[in-house]
């Protein structure tokens, strides 16, 4: 569902994204990992279609995302890690009016914004202007709109950023719910979150893959059993 070749991404002379080539098959929950200025937030733009690489290839169920950027975006439901939103309006008319930009007729936007709306706990708020709701809430009305088109594909950039312990749990159930009918590539730092809920671990350092393959496998390649250790021990070795 997602291949990428070969992507790099300059600004200036900084490489923020070096030579990075990785695939997510369809139905997987992918965890892209690495530190601060590891390149994952990058990547996530280009894939979603917001920053332009500077060389490279990437595709999105099939479709280049360079040269059918619009095509390519109808796949793609993007949350990124600072959501934004129009404070002014209330949480159902955004989704209303999100639903209408994305294509979507109007029962099938209204009948998509109760849907999404009961799937990420927002039915109490509805009618509240977004710019009144905290960041956890705030940040779950940026993932009904990345959920509103049901598309193929789930690009989420720190989707529990903000949230309470209690609401990282429900998201984290959701987001193991969602990988039964869509692909997710899903960067976050709470390590246990990726064990619960991730078949598949990118690790990403200074623009580089570091490692990728299935959590079992990282550990026995690193000959840690935590996460936590062979993560600090990819991320020092570069």
């Amino acid at each position: 569902m997602i291949r990428v070749e070969h992507l790099t991404k300059y600004y200036g002379d900084y490489p923020a994204v070096r030579d990075v080539s990785f695939e997510v098959s369809k139905g997987q929950i992918v965890g892209f990992l690495g530190p601060n200025g590891a390149g994952k937030s990058t990547t996530m733009r280009i894939l979603a279609g917001f920053n332009t690489a500077t060389s490279g290839k990437a595709w999105i169920d099939g479709i280049d995302i360079f040269w059918k950027p619009i095509e390519a975006r109808r796949k793609i439901g993007y949350l990124p890690e600072n959501c934004p939103l129009y404070t002014e309006m209330r949480v159902e008319e955004y989704l209303n009016f999100r639903g209408g930009l994305k294509g979507l007729n109007r029962k099938t936007t209204r009948q998509r914004s109760d849907y999404v709306m009961e799937r990420c706990w927002l039915k109490e708020v509805r009618r509240q202007l977004i710019g009144t709701l905290s960041k956890g809430f705030r940040q779950r009305v940026g993932l009904a709109d990345a959920l509103l088109a049901a598309p193929p594909v789930l690009i989420l950039d720190e989707p529990t950023a903000g949230l309470d312990p209690a609401q990282i749990r429900e998201t984290r159930k959701l987001i193991r719910e969602l990988g039964e009918q869509h692909t997710i590539l899903l960067s976050t730092h709470i390590l246990p979150e990726v064990e619960m809920t991730c078949d598949w671990l990118i690790i990403i350092h200074q623009g580089q893959v570091a490692t990728e393959g299935s959590l079992d496998s990282i550990r026995r390649q690193s000959g840690h059993k935590n996460l936590e250790e062979v993560f600090v021990q990819l991320t020092e070795a570069l």
